[in-house]
C-alpha cells in the first residue's frame, strides 16, 4: 500500500491525486496539511481524508506517509520538497517544478543523495497520446523535423488569491501553463533549445501571455505560446518533418477530448487518444516507481532542463 500525504489543501489535487487513487486498492491518501488548520479539516471532510495534520512538518513526519504530494505553489516547492526528502519521503512535485533552474537543481541534488525518488507531475506525459507521440517521432514516422509548435491557454480570473496571478508566488502564465508546450517540445525533439527571442505582456509583475521561439539543432525552429487572459481553453501541438505532420488537439488532458492525426507520405491517419486519464497514468507510474525501482519518466535533469528554459523565456522577454 502507498500511503500519501497532501502538502496543502489544493483545487487540483482531488482530480491529480484523490480520484485516480480512489479506483486503485494499492494507494490510499492518509493525511492532509494547510497552512490554515480550519481549512484542512473543511478540505478533509470534503474529500474523506482520516488525518489532518497541524502543519506541514507534521504531516511530512507522520510514520503513515510514504510520499508527499507537493501541491503548493511554486514558492513552496523548494523548501518543502527538501524537507521531506530529509524525512525520507519520496515526493510527487506539482509543475512548474521550482521557481527557476538553480532551485530546481538543488531539489534534484537532494533526491540524488537521499536516494529517493522526486517526479514532476507533468501528468500529460503519460498518457497514450503523448506515449504514441513520442514513439512515432522517435521511430522518423515524420521523417527529419523541421518545425514546431505547442500552445495553452486558459482564462484565469484575477483574485488576489489566485497563485497564477501572484509573482511571488511563482505565478504568470509562462510558469503555470507555458511550462507545458516547451515540455512536450523538449520531449519530442529529444533534445535541449536555445531561445532565440520572446515577448511577453505583463500586468501586476506576472505574465499573462508569452510568445517564444525556440531554436533546436540545425536551426529548427518551434513556436511556444501560452495565455491566462484568453476566453476559451486551448492547447494544441503539431509538429512538421521531411515525410508528414502530426497534429494534437487537446494534448494535455485528452480525456477531456482529443484529436490526435498524422499525415504521412501523403496518407492522413487518426490515432486513439482513448485510455486511463494522463492522472489515473501518471499515478500508475508512480506506483511503478516506489514500489519497483522504475526511472521516473519526468523529474531530476529533465525538470531542471524545462526550468532553464523558462529561465531563459522569461530574460529574452524582459522580466
Amino acid at each position: 500500500m502507498l500511503r500519501i500525504g497532501l502538502l496543502g489543501a489544493s483545487k487540483i489535487a482531488p482530480v491529480a491525486v484523490m480520484a485516480p487513487a480512489g479506483k486503485r486498492d494499492d494507494v490510499t491518501i492518509t493525511a492532509v496539511a494547510a497552512r490554515d488548520p480550519v481549512r484542512a479539516a473543511d478540505y478533509a471532510r470534503t474529500h474523506g481524508i482520516a488525518a489532518v495534520a497541524e502543519d506541514y512538518a507534521a504531516l511530512i513526519a507522520r510514520d503513515d506517509v510514504d510520499m508527499v504530494y507537493n501541491g503548493l505553489p511554486p514558492s513552496g516547492h523548494l523548501e518543502w520538497t527538501l524537507r521531506a526528502l530529509e524525512a525520507g519521503k519520496a515526493v510527487l512535485c506539482e509543475k512548474p517544478f521550482a521557481m527557476n533552474a538553480s532551485e530546481a537543481q538543488t531539489m534534484v541534488d537532494a533526491a540524488s543523495a537521499a536516494g529517493l525518488p522526486l517526479i514532476e507531475a507533468f501528468h500529460y506525459r503519460y498518457h497514450r497520446v503523448m506515449q504514441q507521440a513520442v514513439a512515432m517521432v522517435r521511430a522518423g514516422a515524420l521523417g527529419t523535423l523541421h518545425r514546431g509548435y505547442a500552445m495553452f491557454e486558459v482564462p484565469i480570473p484575477r483574485s488576489p488569491d489566485e497563485l497564477r496571478w501572484r509573482r511571488d508566488l511563482g505565478g504568470g502564465g509562462l510558469m503555470d501553463l507555458g511550462c507545458y508546450p516547451i515540455h512536450a517540445l523538449r520531449t519530442l525533439f529529444g533534445e535541449e533549445p536555445k531561445v532565440r527571442e520572446a515577448r511577453g505582456v505583463f500586468e501586476d509583475g506576472v505574465d499573462t501571455r508569452m510568445n517564444a521561439a525556440l531554436i533546436f539543432s540545425g536551426g529548427v525552429v518551434a513556436e511556444v505560446a501560452c495565455a491566462m487572459t484568453s476566453e476559451t481553453f486551448g492547447a494544441r501541438l503539431t509538429l512538421a518533418g521531411s515525410r508528414g505532420r502530426m497534429e494534437i488537439i487537446n494534448f494535455l488532458a485528452p480525456q477531456l477530448g482529443c484529436r490526435f492525426t498524422t499525415t504521412v507520405d501523403g496518407i492522413t491517419t487518426e490515432h486513439p487518444t482513448d485510455g486511463p486519464s494522463t492522472y489515473e497514468a501518471q499515478l500508475d507510474h508512480v506506483v511503478e516507481v516506489i514500489t519497483r525501482g522504475v526511472t521516473p519518466l519526468t523529474g531530476g535533469a529533465d525538470a531542471v532542463a524545462n526550468m532553464a528554459v523558462i529561465d531563459a523565456i522569461h530574460a529574452a522577454a524582459g522580466r
